[in-house]
């Protein structure tokens, strides 16, 4: 059976819904705040559960106000994008242009989740205190929309320290890629990160048949009018 467009982002959207819910349900019930695992024994990949309250790649906005408008603003963008979704398939716009939309909604709607629910149906995770339980007697640690979301992809690709000789720098210690996130964040960053490399083939005008280039000539071209010692008396 051949799905359409609007079935096929569906799917790409649950599938990465999928994945991120269960990434951070396994995380939060399984590891203690802090707590870090290395992927397959490597020095530049770990497993490492943190929570936070804001935006991707851990940036938060400040206080409980600062954290009620980044839900309200992701819940306004995810309808947002619902509808430009839809309406880009109505418009038979290219299947790599939703793709990348559809990776974008599903990131958005990931983290939503967290916010709007965690915070109802999770204890707290204190920082090595002890796993989170999932629905908790005494109820969760927040109300609604006042969830934290959870990250856990760590990848610090270079982890070493800058030499002597910098000035003012010397000795720090410098990490790349320092920030952690997860599956929702890399969901967002691969959908616009790839509508920016290519834009140019995603959006470029199809190129036009030689009979449309002589229609369209023939439709600019001004009408010839004629000067009044031309017109024949009747």
């Amino acid at each position: 059976m051949k799905l359409n467009k609007g079935q096929i982002i569906s799917l790409i959207v649950i599938l990465v819904l999928i994945l991120d819910q269960a990434s951070k349900i396994w995380v939060k019930t399984n590891m203690y705040y802090g707590e870090q695992i290395s992927i397959f024994g490597a020095s530049w990949g770990f497993i490492h559960f943190v929570e936070n309250n804001g935006m991707a790649f851990g940036i938060s906005l400040g206080g409980k106000f600062g954290k009620l408008v980044l839900s309200l603003f992701r819940i306004g963008a995810v309808g947002f994008l619902i509808y430009f979704i839809r309406k880009m398939i109505e418009d038979k716009q290219k299947m790599g242009v939703l793709i990348c939309f559809a990776l974008i909604l599903a990131g958005a709607i990931g983290n939503i989740i967290d916010s709007a629910f965690y915070g109802l149906i999770f204890s707290e995770s204190p920082y090595h205190g002890g796993v989170a339980t999932m629905f908790p007697e005494g109820g969760g640690y927040a109300s609604f929309l006042y969830g934290k979301v959870v990250d856990m992809l760590y990848f610090p690709l270079i982890d070493t320290h800058w030499p002597s000789w910098m000035p003012f720098i010397s000795g720090d210690r410098f990490q790349f890629f320092k920030p952690v996130f997860n599956v929702a964040d890399s969901s967002i960053s691969v959908g616009i990160v790839s509508l920016l490399l290519f834009q140019r083939s995603f959006f470029a005008q199809p190129a036009q048949t030689s009979e449309q280039k002589v229609v369209d000539e023939a439709a600019e071209a001004p009408i010839p009018q004629e000067s009044p010692d031309q017109i024949e008396p009747t």
